[in-house]
């Protein structure tokens, strides 16, 4: 996201709201999402790493890596909602990726879906059955657990890079949006822009 570097020290900093300041905030909150399914991403292609593929900074955790993964794909779907309307399917087409982008990430939503489940588990299907005794007579209770296969390398190199291309083009969103909140705020004659409300940035550190 574009940074500040080069800009000229700032004294007090007001608040400007308008249209294009609310869409900078959907913008900026969007940004920092697919950040945080980047670093999600990075951390599980280490957990998920052989032993003889180099040092993982995490544990191999069952529980970690379904963590990870969930957050991931909650931060990625978030960034995708019609409240916001920030990113949409089209978007996606423009993305340089060998696979069929639109496809995978419609799956990605469904296994959103299904790994926040309120009322099911998503790690594993349960059936129950009897044990049968050498008389064909039911001689005890058997708990058959399936576990639902867990996430792959490749899947989340592909979140990875989905984010990444994402990432990029709201980037230059953001960049275009900031230059519109400046142009709106210095139409606003003088008097009226000194009496906006006062933003404290110590507050925010």
């Amino acid at each position: 996201m574009a940074d500040n570097e080069n800009q000229p020290a700032l004294g007090v900093v007001r608040a400007v709201h308008g249209d294009e300041s609310e869409e900078l905030i959907r913008l900026v909150s969007v940004f920092d999402d697919l950040q945080y399914v980047l670093r999600c991403c990075e951390h599980l292609v280490t957990a998920l790493a052989a032993p003889d593929q180099g040092p993982a900074r995490v544990d191999t955790d069952d529980a970690l890596v379904e963590a990870l993964w969930t957050g991931s794909l909650v931060g990625y779907a978030r960034c995708f909602s019609e409240e916001t309307n920030v990113l949409t399917e089209p978007d996606l087409a423009g993305l340089e990726t060998d696979a069929d982008t639109t496809s995978f990430h419609r799956s990605t939503i469904t296994l959103r879906d299904h790994l926040i489940s309120r009322d099911t588990n998503p790690r594993e299907t349960v059936t129950i059955g009897a044990a049968e005794d050498d008389d064909g007579r039911p001689a005890g209770v058997a708990i058959v657990a399936i576990p639902t296969p867990t996430v792959n390398d490749a899947t989340v190199r592909l979140v990875g890079r989905i984010a990444y291309g994402l990432s990029e083009l709201i980037d230059e969103r953001i960049q275009s949006t900031q230059r519109q909140v400046l142009t709106a705020a210095e139409e606003l004659p003088a008097q009226e822009f000194t009496k906006l409300p006062e933003l404290h940035l110590s507050d925010t550190q």
